[in-house]
C-alpha cells in the first residue's frame, strides 16, 4: 500500500518541502531522490505520474521528491547549492523523513536531471549516489540550442516580456504551471533562457554549470530520451550517453516528456528498464 507524507524542511528563507512516497508492503532497498523539471523556471515536486510512483516503490525504492528555488529570483549558484544541501541532508539521516543509512539514487526529469548531473559532478556531495536516472536531461554539452530561439516554441503564440511579472522577486519554490510556464516559453522563444537562470561570466557558466569539463561521473548513468524531442535535442542525449557510457532508453516520437502519458507503450517499457537499471546497481 502506498504511503505519502509531506515534510517542511528548515534552513532556507523560502518554504521548502519534501514529499516521501513508500510502499508499506515492500521492503525498502534504497531511496531515490527526485528533482522535477520545468527549465528551472517552473514546475512542482508533485509532478510524478502515479504509475511511476507505484512501479518504483513496489520494487523497493522509496521516492523523496524535493522542492528547490526557481529562477530568475534564484540563480544557478543558489539552485545548485540548494539541491546539494537536499541530497546531503538525505544522506546524513539527521531528519525525521529519512534515516540516511540506505543507498540512494538521483532522479530527475528534464531540468531536474540536469541538476542531478551537475550536483553529482560538483564534488559537493558527502556520499556518492549508486546511480543517476536522467529522463530527457542535459548537460549543456551541445552548442546553441539553449541560447537561441527554439523552433518548437516559436510555433506557439508569442509571449511578451511582461510575463516575468508573474515571477517571484525573492527565491521561491512555487512554480505553478498556470502562471510560470509562460516564462519558460518566453525564454525559449527569445533565446534568453540562459540569461534568466545565470547572470555571471560566460566562461564560468561552462566551467561550473555545464558538463563540458566533466570527464567522469561518480556513478553509472541511465538516460532516456525521445528521438524527436522538440525541447532538448536528441544530439544532447547522444553526447551525454557517449561521454559517460550511459545505459540508454530511446522512445520513438516527438514528445519531450513522453512518459507523462501513462498509456504510451514506451512509458511502461521505460519504467521496466528503470527498475532493471536500479537493481543492477543495488
Amino acid at each position: 500500500m502506498l504511503g505519502t507524507r509531506d515534510y517542511q524542511l528548515s534552513g532556507t528563507p523560502y518554504t521548502k518541502c519534501v514529499t516521501v512516497y513508500t510502499d508499506t508492503a515492500a521492503e525498502t532497498k534504497a531511496r531515490i531522490l527526485y528533482f522535477h523539471g520545468g527549465g528551472l523556471l517552473y514546475g512542482s515536486r508533485c509532478d510524478l505520474p502515479s504509475g511511476h510512483i507505484d512501479a518504483l516503490t513496489q520494487a523497493g525504492y522509496d521516492i523523496l521528491a524535493f522542492d528547490y528555488p526557481l529562477a530568475p529570483a534564484a540563480g544557478l549558484e543558489l539552485i545548485l547549492e540548494d539541491v546539494c544541501a537536499s541530497i546531503n541532508s538525505a544522506c546524513e539521516g539527521s531528519s525525521d523523513y529519512t534515516d540516511g543509512s540506505l543507498p540512494y539514487y538521483l532522479w530527475g526529469r528534464s531540468a531536474g536531471a540536469y541538476l542531478c548531473l551537475i550536483a553529482a559532478a560538483s564534488g559537493h556531495l558527502i556520499r556518492k549516489p549508486k546511480g543517476i536516472l536522467s529522463y530527457y536531461g542535459y548537460g549543456f554539452l551541445c552548442d546553441n540550442w539553449f541560447c537561441t530561439p527554439a523552433p518548437y516554441y516559436l510555433g506557439l503564440p508569442p509571449v511578451e516580456e511582461s510575463c516575468l511579472e508573474h515571477a517571484s522577486k525573492t527565491p521561491d519554490a512555487d512554480g505553478s504551471l498556470d502562471t510560470h510556464y509562460s516564462i519558460y516559453v518566453y525564454a525559449r522563444q527569445t533565446g534568453n533562457w540562459k540569461q534568466l537562470i545565470y547572470t555571471g561570466r560566460e566562461k564560468f557558466f561552462y566551467l561550473n554549470y555545464s558538463l563540458r569539463t566533466c570527464d567522469h561521473l561518480p556513478c553509472p548513468l541511465f538516460c532516456a530520451h525521445s528521438t524527436g524531442d522538440p525541447d532538448v535535442p536528441y544530439a544532447e542525449f547522444l553526447e551525454l550517453c557517449n561521454r559517460y557510457q550511459a545505459a540508454r532508453f530511446i522512445a520513438s516520437g516527438n514528445e519531450h516528456d513522453f512518459d507523462r502519458d501513462e498509456d504510451n507503450p514506451f512509458t511502461g517499457q521505460l519504467l521496466q528498464a528503470t527498475v532493471k537499471f536500479l537493481d543492477a546497481q543495488y
